[in-house]
């Protein structure tokens, strides 16, 4: 690794406390204010002085590249924010490193095998279809698509994760990830943290919220540890990770079955949901393009349910998904910490330095995409995305730590998609999704459309 480059310029801020209010307020609006007025590696401070933190944003795709995948064993999950995750959600696949992520990715890779995935297309359209019912049955008119598809990408990631126990577990989640996904927010930005066991409204309100997620996950995995496949459907990932195991590497015990299970909850369904709304608000307020999605969804389907073998005969649907992925990524921004000093895009990174992998900022930049922040799913088309660099577009991460639900979250999407235009247009009553970022990106506002039956 290059260890000699030129020092980062410095996004100014107050002069007490730097950065840390803009990011507090908008920290994706202040990412790409620093790359518009500074460049692709830039050096920003946050907090007062003595507990100032110091990290550096990296923007480029080159640079991303070189973070999460040439040189990622530079760059470890050792920052502020994954250790608050670590403490809420367990040291499972999001958050584990070194022998311990190595052990638990082969023992959970089999379960994630394309053959193995494409078999929950079935219980992907079940729940799509139970969601259209809903809407039909209650003469829906005008929904919030990003939250109907959190909805529905949590009931879907809950049956194939638990099988038949999807309903006490649906319930227990959405109470208590939005509580503990705001704990682990605040904790991250606090220059100064108290330690959890401290009796504070804050702690006591995340300590009865872990014990909630903690009792409902130990009671599922208990059952099925002592019933077998008899308890469940059978091919219920839970199932499967309790029979997971390998010579070299064992089996999970309980703790590591329900930290697994946490980042699954968490992972498998905040993410898809977002891709999902987001696709169908912008669909909504681009007529032209829902036109055109429509009449390949209806060529290609002929109004029977989609299953896994139609993704590759549905590419336009795929653009489009593709695109809302570009616009708004759920995950807008990653942490690593730099191991020893290196060089990105000519600056230096010191040895021990907090580096921010933006990839909100990445998707619009202005020199791998034209007009960044016009929807245009043509984009993606093959020619167009074997014209530009790799990490132009990373919305499920990269190198050896890239999502292992990427094909499932793929699938289920689109399955989604089609399903759904098959019965509806939309149209935007909301026609700008105000956003920020937390784990994931967040919705800060209402994201409603009209739902417009179609006629057969």
């Amino acid at each position: 690794m290059a260890t000699t480059g030129t020092e980062a310029p410095h996004l100014g801020g107050n002069p007490l406390l730097g950065s840390m209010l803009d990011l507090k307020k908008d920290s994706l609006g202040t990412f790409l204010r620093a790359r518009r007025e500074h460049g692709d590696v830039v050096k920003m401070t946050a907090g007062p002085p003595g507990i100032r933190a110091t990290f550096y944003g990296v923007f480029s795709a080159e640079g991303a590249q070189q973070v999460l995948a040439g040189e990622s064993a530079n760059f470890r999950k050792d920052n502020a924010f994954y250790q608050e995750i670590r403490e809420s959600f367990g040291n499972g696949l999001l958050t584990s490193q070194d022998e311990d992520y190595l052990r638990q990715r082969r023992l959970v890779q089999p379960l994630f095998t394309k053959r193995r995935v494409d078999g929950y297309a079935g219980a992907v359209a079940a729940e799509v279809t139970t969601l259209i019912g809903e809407w039909q049955d209650g003469a829906a008119e005008t929904v919030d698509v990003l939250h109907e598809m959190t909805r529905l990408a949590l009931r879907a990631v809950a049956r194939i994760l638990f099988g038949t126990d999807v309903d006490a577990a649906v319930e227990i989640v959405e109470r208590c990830f939005p509580e503990l996904g705001a704990y682990v927010l605040r904790r991250g930005y606090s220059p100064v943290k108290f330690p959890r066991d401290w009796p504070t409204p804050g702690n006591r309100k995340a300590a009865a919220v872990h014990q909630a997620l903690y009792e409902v996950c130990d009671r599922i995995i208990a059952d099925r540890r002592g019933s077998g496949r008899a308890s469940g459907e059978g091919d219920d990932l839970l199932t499967l990770l309790v029979e997971a195991e390998s010579a070299e590497d064992g089996s999970f015990d309980a703790t590591e079955l329900r930290e697994q299970v946490l980042v699954f909850l968490l992972a498998g369904h905040e993410t898809t949901a977002t891709s999902l709304g987001f696709a169908l608000h912008l669909l909504a307020r681009h007529p032209e393009v829902l036109k055109r999605t429509h009449e390949e969804v209806d060529r290609v389907l002929g109004g029977r349910t989609p299953g896994a073998a139609d993704l590759d005969a549905l590419p336009y649907l795929t653009q489009v998904l593709k695109e809302a992925m570009r616009l708004f990524p759920a995950a807008p921004a990653v942490g690593r910490r730099a191991v020893d000093a290196t060089v990105i895009g000519g600056v230096t990174i010191p040895a021990g330095a907090d580096v921010i992998v933006a990839s909100w900022v990445t998707h619009r930049h202005p020199d791998y995409w034209e007009d960044p922040e016009r929807f245009d799913p043509d984009r993606f088309t093959p020619e167009a995305e074997a014209a530009r660099p790799r990490y132009a577009w990373y919305p499920f991460g990269g190198g050896p730590r890239a999502c292992i639900g990427q094909h499932f979250s793929m699938l289920e999407s689109v399955i989604a998609l089609a399903m759904i235009l098959q019965k509806y247009g939309l149209e935007a009553v909301d026609t700008e999704v105000p956003v920020g970022s937390a784990i994931t990106l967040t919705q800060e506002g209402p994201a409603r459309c009209r739902l417009i039956p179609r006629t057969a």
